[in-house]
């Protein structure tokens, strides 16, 4: 998705990456739920977070919700949540506790669709846990609303600092790129019906374009 060649990151870009990252994350005191509701990505840790939180006695149910996105179509041979679910096995959540929607493509189609899968299995939840990727909590919080309004939604992620984040998988340059493009989208998105307006910072906007300025523009919609 992105290109080969990524602009240089130095401590100027780091420290504007810095705001990025702190304002995606909404730092939310989670509750027992529900429901704990995976969304599929590229980044298994998710899986592993949500995981935890199951095995911590946080919700009843654990659900996976993803088919092939944008950063795995053509580089993982399963959905995301089955590949997700599978950690979840591993790691000792029950089989019974699983459901599993595998066929969304974006965050929208991730509510949309797991909307009609609990509809089908005849369940009414009231209160959700989402884990995302840290940098996709906001928009996470966002879509939900969006589309579900009525329901409670606490939001998390994988603890991690911006700087203990990248791997090998997901570099440095990719996560800047991706932060870019999803300020962004909470910007333009809510006039498209796709999210719930969120107030985005003087500090937090100036960052952005410094940032789309130095290169980070990749993951940016027309």
């Amino acid at each position: 998705m992105f290109q080969e060649n990524q602009p240089k990151i130095d401590s100027e870009v780091l420290s504007l990456a810095q705001i990025l990252w702190d304002y995606h994350q909404l730092n939310h005191s989670l509750q027992p739920a529900g429901a704990i509701l995976v969304l599929g990505s590229h980044d298994t840790r998710v899986a592993v977070r949500g995981a935890e939180l199951w095995l911590e006695g946080l919700a009843e149910y654990l659900i996976f919700s993803g088919g092939l996105g944008n950063f795995t179509q053509g580089v993982w041979d399963e959905a995301e949540a089955d590949k997700f679910a599978a950690i979840a096995l591993e790691l000792g959540v029950p089989e019974n506790a699983i459901l599993i929607e595998n066929k969304s493509t974006n965050t929208g189609e991730n509510i949309r669709f797991t909307q009609k899968l609990l509809s089908r299995e005849g369940l009414d939840i009231d209160q959700f846990i989402i884990v995302q990727k840290p940098y996709m909590e906001r928009r996470s919080y966002a879509t939900f609303k969006q589309h579900w309004p009525d329901k409670m939604v606490y939001v998390t992620s994988p603890r991690i600092s911006l700087e203990a984040y990248p791997n090998a998988e997901i570099p440095m340059a990719v996560v800047i790129q991706s932060m870019v493009g999803d300020l962004q989208r909470i910007r333009e998105y809510p006039k498209r019906g796709f999210q719930i307006h969120q107030d985005i910072p003087d500090e937090v906007w100036r960052a952005f374009e410094q940032l789309v300025a130095l290169g980070f523009d990749q993951h940016l919609i027309s």
